[in-house]
């Protein structure tokens, strides 16, 4: 009886605090940042017991290690959540027009969602400027800054999560960049699998940070009269946030073309 007892008031606690509509993106940010923690240590677990070259390792190394199996979860976990929003969901379907304008629309899943990546951000960059500038320097510090407000501001306020989760699937991009890093500090800089992941990392930008992203301002254009009657603050993340964004990718995806034809020119 005691421990029935006990699952039933736990199963109380969960249902009425934990995942209540008003505790839900606290939790949900707290869910980020223990499963950023969790990531971190079963990274550390696997890498020492099954990877020889990380023995060989710095201690910064294996820090950074570590660190990009938190980004690399936090890709795979978020960027299907996005994915399934933006293509397949209707909760922003524009059939569904009694429930209200897409730009105010939100479910507790979506929440969710954006509350873990909250948490993400916020172990992340606690991470890049306790460690600064070992995992990034200034640019990794002002893109998780403009994307945590971002984020934050969508989960809190409920608006414009369609277009936030529009903007997180180039996160779809860290598991092949992280691996790159893998593939280089274990020496395998000349393998084909070396190759091969230059242009994933190729196509990937392209579809995820330019032409997902030119998407998203043509559904902005086209919408822009329910965009306009947001909030002001949310009004100028909808362009300010995208735009900057954009300016980095096509920033970094002239050096991935220049790295990936280098890369191709040492091969023939």
């Amino acid at each position: 009886m005691d421990i029935k007892s006990f699952q039933n008031h736990a199963e109380g606690f969960v249902k009425h605090y934990l995942l209540a509509d008003p505790f839900l993106p606290y939790t949900s940010v707290l869910a980020g940042i223990f499963l950023s923690k969790m990531a971190y240590d079963v990274t550390e677990s696997f890498s020492s017991i099954h990877i020889k070259s990380y023995f060989a390792l710095t201690n910064t190394k294996k820090i950074e290690w570590n660190n990009r199996g938190i980004s690399t979860l936090h890709a795979i976990v978020i960027s299907l959540i996005a994915l399934n929003f933006v293509f397949f969901s209707d909760l922003f379907s524009d059939q569904r027009s009694l429930q209200g304008l897409i730009v105010f629309r939100s479910s507790p899943l979506s929440n969710f969602g954006l509350g873990v990546s909250v948490g993400y951000f916020i172990a992340d960059l606690g991470m890049i400027i306790w460690l600064y500038p070992s995992l990034g320097g200034s640019e990794y510090i002002f893109h998780h800054c403009l994307s945590g407000v971002a984020v934050a501001y969508s989960l809190f306020s409920g608006e414009a999560q369609l277009y936030t989760y529009m903007v997180l699937p180039s996160e779809v991009t860290t598991p092949e960049i992280n691996l790159r890093w893998y593939l280089d500090i274990s020496g395998l800089k000349l393998s084909k699998a070396y190759l091969i992941n230059g242009v994933a990392i190729f196509l990937a930008w392209l579809t995820a940070r330019i032409l997902l992203f030119i998407y998203m301002f043509y559904h902005v254009y086209t919408r822009y009269d329910q965009v306009v009657v947001m909030h002001t603050f949310g009004y100028l993340l909808v362009f300010v946030v995208p735009i900057a964004l954009s300016v980095m990718n096509l920033m970094w995806f002239g050096k991935i073309v220049k790295g990936l034809m280098k890369t191709l020119e040492k091969r023939q």
